[in-house]
């Protein structure tokens, strides 16, 4: 069945709120194999400008692969609390869609500076 949302399906927020969510464009300058990890994932490291490179571990094996990922512009959350996950510190959500195939990244129609904030 398809489903239309409505207001009722979802909490609006005011802009204030969305404006606690720190959400920039980096550049993606490592990646790696996640072996440790449950479930498959690369470590990935991005730089966010003025903001530094930070690193995180992304489900994303199925559709990329690390090659592929390295400077590739990406949009990340960046003012989440780090989080363990086994023996790495993420520190920044990679944001995407995800699809019965896997997670397809949210793509940047075209190049912004590193650090460039969501508006």
């Amino acid at each position: 069945m398809n489903h239309t949302m409505t207001q009722t399906d979802f909490a609006e927020i005011s802009w204030h709120d969305f404006e606690k969510v720190l959400i920039v464009a980096g550049t993606v300058v490592k990646a790696e194999a996640f072996p440790e990890a449950r479930k498959p994932a690369w470590k990935v490291w991005a730089d966010f400008g003025p903001y530094g490179e930070r690193k995180t571990s992304a489900q994303i094996v199925a559709l990329y692969s690390a090659e592929e990922l390295v400077g590739r512009q990406i949009v990340g959350v960046i003012n989440f609390p780090e989080k363990q996950i086994g023996p790495f510190r993420s520190q920044f959500l990679l944001t995407g869609f995800p699809t019965d195939e896997g997670v397809v990244l949210t793509a940047i129609e075209r190049p912004v500076p590193n650090g460039t904030r969501l508006a």
